[in-house]
């Protein structure tokens, strides 16, 4: 059995995760393509990840969330990130590994990586 103390650190814990899931026309979204085909390809792991990373590193108006079909399923596990202002990018073949680098590199650095998007797999 937990302790109160326990059960207040979870508590506050699950509390900043589900606020990386708030909605809110100013943040920054990350939309994970979690239909059947992403959910097979792998996109568990890489929204996972995601939402870890962005904990981890205490980014600030990035809300992740999951959608539906994305409607290129042969480049699954897709992402697509949509900053207020700024043109979508959609990142393909995701891995968890490849989302840590683009927190790092697009989320909180503001670069985006070029060599992950769908422009640079077709």
């Amino acid at each position: 059995m937990k302790t109160l103390a326990e059960l207040a650190a979870l508590r506050e814990k699950m509390k900043s995760e589900v606020n990386l899931r708030r909605d809110s026309t100013d943040d920054t979204r990350v939309l994970v393509g979690m239909a059947t085909c992403g959910i097979a390809a792998g996109a568990r792991p890489v929204l996972t990840a995601f939402v870890e990373e962005i904990s981890k590193r205490q980014v600030k108006n990035v809300m992740v969330t999951q959608t539906g079909c994305i409607g290129i399923c042969k480049l699954e596990p897709v992402v697509e990130i949509v900053s207020p202002g700024q043109e979508k990018v959609t990142y393909v073949k995701m891995t968890a590994e490849k989302a840590a680098r683009v927190v790092t590199e697009h989320l909180v650095n503001g670069q985006v990586v070029a060599e992950y998007t769908i422009g640079a797999a077709q």
